[in-house]
């Protein structure tokens, strides 16, 4: 009861935040990037909550109980490399530009057709992110009770969408900086629990072994490490769930600095769970290696009412990753795809405050369709990786040479994108080969770089590398 109680004020302070945030949401910028006014700390924080969730607290830590720091490398050394490739090469030229979105930088770079082409590729992915998250929110609710899976997955869904329908993207950066700072206290104590029951800071570290410190699989071929670190580096350097977060930014120059600063947290953050799921592998809990692996071990190890704080806090935290994964997806589909079509018969004013409905009606929509691929879902990992290589490749090398090569145009960039998709499918589900991301991200690369020097008429005239 006492654990429920707990859950419940979490909730409840959620949902406060939100309807607060909702007072100040007076348009469709407003709610999806909470009108560009954020500073360095809300926007650090918010970047660094985008992975730090289910993905980091739970898959990575089970993925490395399992098969050690190979098995979720990608937490946290590739995410943070991902955020530092972010701020060097995409942060300050967005936000400078004063783009809302991701497809934002597509119509104007390569045109309306292209535009819609990438989002959507970019919202399936976002779709499957969300999954993930929401798989993660039921997993906890099966450990701190009896409920089934199945209606942990609708409760959270339902929760999640109330509550990012009412506070936008400003009620999710508040409750990042709030709920995040409660997480990461919460593992800081889990820690040093954990090493107190392993027998001390000696026989932790000495009862983990040399297997679990290698950052490869010695089964993988060079080709499938490469693949297995490009995915988080590369595959998530154009999240809309991250640049969302960015363009909420004061300035261009708060976007850089903020992508900088959050890497240097994510890691050092990062490093915690990862500590604990290497330590607690060896301790012979009854706990199993599943998605549930890190809440288990503080069932097991804190007091109830430590462990009450913490799971509340890491419930709260997943509902802020998947919160701002709707409005990713939202804002591509309302901004991109229906406002357009809209503006044709109406003006800019009144199709800016009535697109706010058109955004919340689609995260309601978003939510329901990431309830149901999360139903189907195996595990948060095997998610989270579908959701940063799905086509991808694609999207990163249209978005890369776009900003800092003046060669290629429409044709180039929708022939890479094709090219993406289709090499990722044919690689990965039908030819099964080592590294299909890798392997798309070659072809999409090679494919616009041919078609760019045959479509020279398409090129433009200069490096669209704004504040440059």
């Amino acid at each position: 009861m006492l654990l429920w109680l707990a859950i419940l004020a979490y909730l409840l302070l959620q949902l406060g935040i939100g309807v607060w945030a909702s007072r100040r949401v007076h348009g469709e910028t407003d709610y999806l990037i909470a009108g560009r006014k954020l500073g360095l700390l809300l926007v650090t924080f918010s970047l660094f909550s985008t992975w730090f969730g289910a993905e980091t607290v739970m898959g990575s830590a089970a993925a490395i109980a399992e098969q050690g720091i190979a098995g979720g490398r990608a937490d946290p050394f590739g995410y943070a490399l991902c955020l530092l490739a972010m701020a060097l090469l995409i942060a300050y030229q967005f936000r400078k530009r004063g783009y809302l979105t991701l497809g934002d930088f597509f119509r104007e770079r390569y045109g309306r057709n292209v535009e819609v082409a990438a989002i959507c590729i970019v919202v399936p992915a976002s779709i499957a992110w969300a999954a993930a998250q929401l798989l993660a929110f039921g997993q906890v609710l099966v450990v701190v009770s009896d409920v089934d899976l199945d209606v942990a997955l609708m409760t959270a869904t339902g929760l999640v969408i109330v509550y990012t329908v009412l506070g936008g993207f400003l009620g999710d950066v508040v409750t990042d900086l709030v709920q995040g700072s409660i997480l990461i206290v919460g593992l800081v104590i889990l820690l040093v629990l954990t090493v107190v029951n392993a027998g001390g800071i000696e026989s932790a570290i000495g009862g983990i072994e040399a297997r679990q410190l290698r950052f490869v699989n010695p089964d993988e071929g060079i080709l499938a490490r490469f693949d297995a670190w490009l995915i988080p580096i590369i595959g998530s350097l154009v999240a809309q769930e991250a640049i969302s977060r960015f363009l909420g930014a004061r300035s261009a120059t708060i976007a850089r600095r903020a992508c900088f600063t959050a890497a240097g947290v994510y890691l050092v953050v990062g490093l915690i769970p990862v500590s604990i799921a290497l330590i607690g592998a060896n301790m012979g809990l009854d706990i199993g290696h599943r998605d549930e692996f890190l809440p288990l071990m503080a069932k097991e190890q804190m007091p109830t009412a430590l462990f009450v704080i913490f799971a509340g806090a890491l419930i709260s935290a997943i509902l802020s990753t998947v919160d701002s994964t709707l409005l990713a997806i939202s804002s591509l589909i309302t901004h991109n795809l229906i406002d357009p079509i809209r503006r044709r018969g109406g003006n800019a004013e009144g199709i800016e405050r009535s697109g706010l409905g058109i955004a919340r009606l689609v995260v309601v929509i978003a939510g329901i369709v990431a309830y149901l691929v999360a139903q189907e879902g195996d595990t948060i990992f095997s998610l989270v990786e579908m959701s940063s290589s799905f086509g991808t490749a694609g999207i990163v090398v249209t978005v890369l040479l776009g900003l800092w090569w003046r060669r290629g145009g429409a044709m180039a960039a929708f022939l890479a994108l094709v090219a993406g998709v289709a090499t990722t499918i044919l690689g990965g589900y039908f030819l099964d080969l080592d590294a299909p991301f890798l392997t798309s991200l070659a072809v999409s690369l090679t494919v616009f770089v041919v078609a760019a020097v045959v479509h020279t008429d398409q090129s433009v005239d200069k490096p669209v590398r704004a504040g440059v």
